[in-house]
């Protein structure tokens, strides 16, 4: 008999060895945006802020498509722990969550087209919202190959076989910083306009490379997914159950990334050194938070291995076991960030802005409070991917919108106007925010972990082709 010890180091060590792949990966391709902000920084504090303003906007309009993409990851990961060997189903599980993710990028892209008049309807500083438009205009172009990427990365991380990711990812973060110096500062300098056609180039070859990667792969290619589509089945069969996992999942996607967008654009009436700081300190949260991210998707792959096979004691433990390596993790960097605010700020910054001072100052309390969240910030991930992997996904969008949206930005509109704390309120508003949808997510693990939660939850019909 394994002793609890011994039965928590294996699954560790199991769920660690799915994570880091994973987890750098989600780290590379938030490096895209970081590197973007970090060239404009260095450029100017409003090339920095306008690009800020910019990527809110595109990462707010892309979580439908992002969300249907990633339903792909769960639904695969049950059908293998059941056994499912039907490789036309799983076949059919990566064409419909693509066919689902390509019908969210188109209107997507419509708004992104005319990103300066919503800017300016949102209350943005007309010249920032035009900048903005010129940056995104050029990023907009690397959203569906992003999404394709999404898709084929679950497929990967549902096979156990998620490190063709990370050295795409890898190569994707060293094109970009190639391009970004080409067409910012470069020999073809184009300032923001440069940062966007960087990114899509990254994320075009980052599909490509992942495409070839899973078109060598001798087990995978056994799921023939380049047949053309008749020969496949009927592609749109498994659309319907790709939108009742992915549906939810991109909900809560929107009301996460909208409501840094909101708190992006409430920070825009404080000036241009005010969004500069607001973009700085999101980017170093959005890369602390890449790794908790990773540990969830594993919790998925886990969990969702587990309840496929029936077995609710391994599904319950995988998810206890992730939730705690998730919490150590940012733990840590809670302690990073509050004892270290202005030497992070500082790699974002170009010594000869005149705006630098001023954007440093805005920027270290609200760092500060970013590190306070950070325990609650891995713990409602990771939860939330150990949801996901008993494909429970409604209740916790619900969950995120309470949290986010009831609590946390009206919490940060009051400290930061009636109470006159400026940015600093808004960002003690999220933390807020944060902290109650981890307590809320991590009360519905624990009731769903229960051996009555699980058995018989959700039963899994394999996607239909």
């Amino acid at each position: 008999m394994t002793s609890p010890e011994k039965s928590w180091r294996r699954e560790a060590l199991a769920t660690l060895a799915l994570a880091w792949p994973l987890a750098l990966t989600n780290l590379s391709q938030m490096a895209l945006t970081v590197t973007d902000v970090m060239f404009l920084g260095h450029l100017s504090a409003e090339a920095l802020a306008a690009a800020t303003l910019g990527a809110n906007l595109y990462w707010a309009v892309l979580a439908p498509a992002f969300g249907l993409a990633m339903a792909a990851a769960p639904l695969l990961a049950q059908a293998r722990g059941r056994g499912v060997r039907l490789l036309r189903g799983r076949r059919g599980a990566v064409h419909a969550a693509s066919i689902a993710a390509l019908a969210a990028t188109i209107p997507a892209w419509l708004v992104l087209w005319h990103a300066g008049p919503v800017l300016r309807l949102l209350g943005q500083d007309p010249g920032l919202a035009d900048l903005a438009q010129d940056y995104v205009r050029a990023l907009m172009w690397g959203m569906l190959p992003f999404v394709l990427f999404i898709v084929l990365r679950g497929l990967l991380a549902a096979e156990a076989r998620p490190r063709a990711a990370l050295v795409v990812a890898a190569i994707g973060i060293l094109v970009n910083a190639g391009l970004n110096w080409l067409l910012v500062f470069g020999p073809l300098p184009l300032g923001v306009v440069g940062a966007g056609i960087a990114s899509t180039g990254a994320n075009a070859l980052m599909f490509a490379g992942l495409l070839w990667a899973v078109a060598a792969d001798r087990r995978l290619r056994r799921l023939r997914l380049f047949l053309p589509l008749r020969a496949g089945g009927n592609p749109l069969a498994g659309v319907p159950q790709v939108l009742r996992v992915g549906l939810p999942i991109a909900g809560a996607m929107a009301l996460e990334m909208g409501v840094f967008s909101a708190a992006a654009f409430l920070v825009g009436g404080f000036g241009a050194p005010s969004v500069a700081a607001h973009g700085i300190v999101v980017q170093v949260c959005s890369a602390t938070f890449m790794i908790p991210m990773g540990v969830g998707q594993a919790a998925t792959t886990r969990v969702g291995h587990a309840f496929g096979a029936g077995q609710p004691a391994a599904a319950r433990h995988a998810g206890f076991v992730a939730i705690v390596l998730g919490a150590g993790f940012m733990a840590a960097m809670g302690v990073l960030l509050v004892a270290f605010p202005g030497l992070l700020i500082g790699l974002f910054l170009g010594d000869a802005d005149p705006l630098g001072p001023e954007v440093l100052a805005i920027a270290v309390p609200l760092i500060i409070a970013a590190g306070v969240f950070q325990l609650a910030d891995g713990v409602q991930v990771v939860a939330t991917g150990a949801l996901r992997g008993l494909s429970d996904t409604r209740v916790p969008m619900l969950l995120v919108g309470l949290g986010y949206w009831v609590i946390g930005l009206p919490g940060g509109w009051l400290l930061a106007h009636p109470l006159g704390m400026g940015p600093l309120g808004i960002w003690i508003g999220l933390a807020i925010g944060v902290g109650a949808v981890a307590v809320l997510m991590m009360a519905r693990w624990l009731r769903l972990a229960q051996p009555a939660g699980l058995t018989g939850r959700h039963a899994f019909h394999p996607v239909a082709t």
